[in-house]
C-alpha cells in the first residue's frame, strides 16, 4: 500500500523538499495584533521576527482547526494510501492531539506521530521518513526507526526576552524582572517533547560553554551527523555560536534559519534555536 506524509509548517524545510517528496502540510497560524496569518504561506519566519522585540506586539501562535486536518485526511484517503502524519511535539502544541481526533473521524489508515520535536528536528525525522517510505519499510518498522532517530535528536533554546516566558506563564513576573536585570538568558531544552529550563547564563560565550559541554556528553563517542542552527533576530550570536560547535566538533553539515514562530513567541528577540542530529549505529 502506497504511504503519503503528512506534516505541519514548523518542519524548516524547504517547500521545494516538500513538493519534490510529495509531503502534504496543514500549517499552523500567527496571529500578530489581532491579524490571522497562515504560517510559512502568508508569513515566513524572517518576516515574523521583525515583530519580536516590542511589548506593543501582541504575537500568539494557534493549531490548525480540526477541520483543515479532516479535508486533507480525506482528501488523501480517496487515493487509497496510507497516510502517516508527523507533527510538532505535543509538549509545544496541540497539533498533534488535532491531528489524533480527525485521524478518528476518518475512514483510512491514519498514523499519527508525535516528533516530540520542531524545526530542523522535525525536520531531520522527515528526511529519513521520506528515505524509508520510498525504500517500501512497512509502517511499523518505520516506526521502530523513528523512535531510535528520536533519541538521536538534541534541541536546545536560547531564550532572548524572559517576557515572553512571563506571558506564557513559564516563569513569574517577579522572577522574570530581576532575570531581565541581571539579563540572564535561560537555557532550555526539550526533555521527550516538552520545554525545560536546565541553566540560567549571564552572556553568550557562557552560554555557549555551557551547552558545548552538554552536547559532549550526549555525543560520547560518535559524531555529529548535522547541526541546524535558527536565531530570532541574533544573526551575530548564531555566527558565533557556529564558530565554536565548528572548532570543538569538527562539523561537516551545518543547517541555518529563523527561528519558527511557534519557537519565537516562547523566546523573543535575540534567541537562538540549536538542534543536533548525533550518527548512530542503529539507525
Amino acid at each position: 500500500m502506497q504511504q503519503i506524509i503528512v506534516t505541519d509548517s514548523t518542519s524548516d524545510l524547504e517547500p521545494s523538499f516538500l513538493k519534490q517528496h510529495n509531503i502534504h502540510v496543514v500549517p499552523l497560524s500567527v496571529t500578530i495584533n489581532g491579524d490571522s496569518y497562515e504560517d510559512q504561506t502568508e508569513i515566513t519566519n524572517e518576516s515574523f521576527s521583525q515583530y519580536l522585540g516590542y511589548d506593543e506586539n501582541d504575537l500568539k501562535t494557534s493549531q490548525p482547526p480540526i477541520g483543515k486536518f479532516v479535508e486533507k485526511y480525506e482528501e488523501l484517503a480517496q487515493t487509497g494510501a496510507e497516510i502517516i502524519s508527523i507533527h510538532l511535539s505535543s509538549g509545544l502544541s496541540g497539533t498533534y492531539q488535532t491531528a489524533v481526533q480527525a485521524s478518528e473521524m476518518v475512514d483510512a489508515k491514519i498514523t499519527v506521530i508525535d516528533s516530540k520535536s520542531i524545526s530542523f528536528g522535525l525536520g531531520y525525522q522527515l528526511k529519513c521518513l521520506t528515505q524509508w517510505v520510498e525504500a517500501g519499510l512497512s509502517t511499523e518498522e518505520i516506526l521502530n526507526k523513528l523512535k531510535k532517530l528520536q533519541e538521536n535528536i538534541k534541541l536546545y533554546v536560547i531564550i532572548g526576552q524572559l517576557d515572553q516566558l512571563i506571558k506564557g506563564g513559564r516563569i513569574s513576573k517577579a522572577k522574570g524582572l530581576i532575570g531581565n536585570f541581571m539579563k540572564i538568558k535561560p537555557i532550555g531544552e526539550l526533555v521527550d517533547g516538552n520545554l525545560e529550563m536546565i541553566h540560567n547564563a549571564r552572556t553568550q560565550n557562557a552560554c555557549i560553554k555551557f551547552i558545548l559541554k552538554d552536547l559532549k556528553s550526549f555525543i560520547g563517542d560518535n559524531a555529529i551527523e548535522s547541526v541546524g542552527i535558527s536565531h530570532a533576530k541574533a544573526q551575530d550570536f548564531m555566527d558565533k555560536f557556529k564558530e565554536k560547535l565548528d572548532e570543538t566538533f569538527n562539523i561537516q553539515k551545518f543547517e541555518f534559519g529563523h527561528t519558527t514562530p511557534v519557537i519565537s513567541t516562547h523566546t523573543g528577540a535575540g534567541a537562538i534555536g540549536l538542534v543536533v542530529l548525533k550518527n548512530s549505529k542503529d539507525l
